[in-house]
């Protein structure tokens, strides 16, 4: 018989998987989602006594491909291990890589307004042939290996090396399929020709289309599924030392991936 004053409010993670998804030498970056970065939080999160759900609150617009993927695994992994439901509440945006994140849950809940989607594979580079012979610079570049310098910017684009770069996405994209296929199996209503060609839509299309189960946020889900009364334990990353907080972004690394993360959202028109 339980006793109702000695049993326990349930207990739920609160997890933020935020900005942009890419590996990390080091540093103290304020926002950032990688492997490395995320594996303490995760197996933080996952090892609270008598834990009755994680809740994902996941605002990204993407980034590796392999970040995404290594990170969407261990989530399962630990799902698995610990018999406990994910939930991953999209606030922006879960788009690219931050959708293939959202589909390691068990439901996925967005905003009306939230961004998901752009399940696709992009490369994106520079074409600088023609410049570098106006400056009057001549390049000098010796390989061992007949592919080593492959997409060189400083040279016109071969068919063989775009030949070879479209072969490597389409991998990449079957692969990102494979993933929503699998994880959202009965659940997307259009044909996949539909959904997997790189599009986003808004959290309510979103639903409509079968990519989310249904609208809401992460407060209001949390007393829905586990309770008035169900307590709340935030996961949180390390701090930055005094000295990052005093000059914020002031290394290279710093500003340029400010500089990627904005264009990732500058993507999304966000």
């Amino acid at each position: 018989m339980k006793i109702p004053f000695l049993q326990r409010p349930p207990r739920v993670a609160v997890l933020r998987l935020s900005g942009l998804i890419a590996a990390r030498s080091g540093g103290f970056a304020p926002s950032g989602i990688s492997a490395q970065g995320m594996a303490p939080l995760l197996e933080r999160a996952f090892a609270i006594r008598n834990l009755a759900g994680v809740v994902l609150v996941i605002n990204s617009p993407g980034g590796s491909p392999v970040q995404s993927s290594l990170v969407a695994q261990r989530i399962r992994r630990l799902a698995d291990e610990k018999k406990v439901p994910v939930i991953a509440c999209v606030e922006d945006a879960a788009a690219s890589g931050g959708y293939w994140l959202a589909c390691a849950a068990d439901e996925i809940v967005a905003d009306a307004a939230s961004i998901l989607g752009s399940i696709g594979v992009i490369s994106a580079g520079f074409d600088l042939s023609g410049a570098i012979g106006r400056v009057g610079v001549a390049r000098r570049l010796h390989t061992a290996g007949t592919e080593k310098s492959f997409l060189d910017p400083f040279r016109p684009e071969r068919p063989e090396d775009l030949e070879r770069l479209q072969g490597l996405l389409a991998e990449l994209h079957e692969t990102f399929k494979d993933w929503v296929r699998t994880r959202r199996a009965g659940k997307l209503a259009v044909p996949e020709e539909q959904l997997f060609t790189g599009r986003f839509w808004t959290g309510r299309q979103a639903v409509e289309l079968g990519l989310a189960d249904r609208l809401g946020e992460a407060s209001s889900e949390i007393k829905a599924r586990f309770g008035e009364k169900a307590r709340i334990i935030g996961i949180g990353g390390r701090r930055a030392p005094w000295f990052a907080r005093l000059l914020p972004g002031m290394s290279a690394e710093a500003l340029l991936a400010a500089a990627e993360e904005r264009a990732a959202w500058a993507r999304l028109g966000l």
